[in-house]
């Protein structure tokens, strides 16, 4: 069981707080975003007391959110009911968090315990709880990973009515989890949130997507080879679709106060559409990287290309005076193989247009800010 860790919050609050949000997840990629777009003065909600959890001591690169930052593992059901019932001011809940297991139905146990454990431990012991907000993802629509191809998914563009698919998903088991829980409270609100692949930043991330392929692309200068792309035809050429880490927050604080998302599923993507193509020649100037591109007839996978790479990676991060990081911790290589290694799909926004969330992102303009801010915390040089 971890130690109890609350951190002096950064800043001062202007006034007493009309919201407290309870943020599980504080440093993963969209829980990161939360922390620091809560404690702006100009968010819907404000001004707002933020709990952030996870399961790390915390990081240097998310020390200057506002926060009340809370160490606990919320897969230990005792540490989370002694770390979280005592938050009795908590208004509402974001469940930015999760865990990955070797088999779907490991994923469907941990982390449906989890999201359990935290319910369990707030909604007792919060009487002015009054939302929960749960994310999830597109995933929702074709299965876990490893059923890509194996399983018949729906014909995208994704919307929100389409049904579950026939095979275990963990995100299935959270929604069913979120609906009984909140049912035990009256009044208590819900929302689901269904973002893309996502662009971001947090170096603790399992799916940090930017983070990785920058780390790649400093190993490709560092080396001075070719930045191949690690991944299919299809995926060079055809369209994609993301969703900004920051846009995601801002919808699950939508979520949280606009009566039209009240207890309802809302898929969240930044409402353009990109080709890799384009974004590798992107990639390639922000590390001042000359050849690049597509190898025809290649098939590079990064968990391949970068499995010996552990030793580079220590004299690029002793050469640049980069964060003291090991490779392994910031690439997430499965993660972009997977992404880089299918034909992408897209999603539909007009049910969140439809229901007065207008918000969207230059997908090109995103990609870059998340390299650039890659390389001020100096993960990357």
């Amino acid at each position: 069981m971890s130690t109890s860790s609350f951190s002096v919050p950064m800043g001062k609050m202007n006034g007493a707080p009309q919201s407290v949000a309870l943020v599980i997840g504080v440093t993963g990629i969209v829980g990161n975003s939360l922390a620091r777009i809560l404690s702006l003065p100009n968010t819907a909600g404000a001004p707002w007391k933020v709990y952030g959890v996870a399961r790390r001591t915390r990081p240097s690169w998310n020390a200057d959110h506002s926060l009340h930052y809370i160490q606990c593992d919320i897969s230990d059901q005792n540490d989370a009911e002694s770390k979280l019932s005592c938050l009795t001011d908590v208004t509402h809940v974001f469940y930015v968090c999760w865990a990955s297991r070797p088999t779907e139905a490991q994923n469907c146990e941990v982390n449906g315990g989890m999201l359990r454990n935290v319910l369990g431990a707030v909604i007792p012991n919060a009487p002015n709880l009054r939302h929960v907000s749960l994310q999830t993802g597109a995933k929702h629509y074709v299965g876990r990973f490893e059923l890509f191809g194996k399983v018949e998914a729906h014909e995208p563009p994704f919307t929100e009515e389409l049904g579950r698919l026939d095979a275990p998903n963990f995100y299935y088991v959270q929604e069913d989890i979120l609906l009984e829980e909140v049912g035990k409270k009256e009044g208590l609100t819900w929302f689901v949130n269904r973002p893309h692949v996502i662009f971001g930043f947090s170096p603790y991330s399992l799916m940090s997507l930017v983070g990785s392929l920058c780390v790649y692309a400093a190993i490709c200068k560092h080396e001075d080879v070719p930045m191949w792309f690690p991944g299919t035809k299809a995926a060079w050429e055809c369209y994609s679709t993301a969703s900004d880490s920051d846009l995601i927050a801002e919808q699950h604080i939508w979520g949280a106060m606009d009566p039209h998302a009240k207890n309802q599923a809302f898929n969240c993507s930044n409402g353009d559409v990109y080709k890799w193509k384009h974004f590798w020649k992107v990639l390639a100037e922000r590390f001042g990287i000359r050849e690049y591109g597509f190898f025809e007839g290649s098939n590079l996978r990064l968990s391949e290309m970068m499995k010996d790479k552990g030793a580079v990676w220590e004299e690029i991060v002793t050469e640049n005076g980069l964060q003291p990081t090991k490779l392994e911790d910031v690439g997430n290589w499965w993660f972009s193989d997977a992404v880089l290694g299918m034909e992408p799909v897209l999603d539909s926004m007009n049910k969140a247009k439809e229901h007065n969330f207008f918000g969207f992102r230059n997908s090109k303009n995103s990609f870059m800010n998340w390299i650039d801010e890659t390389k001020a915390y100096k993960i990357v040089p």
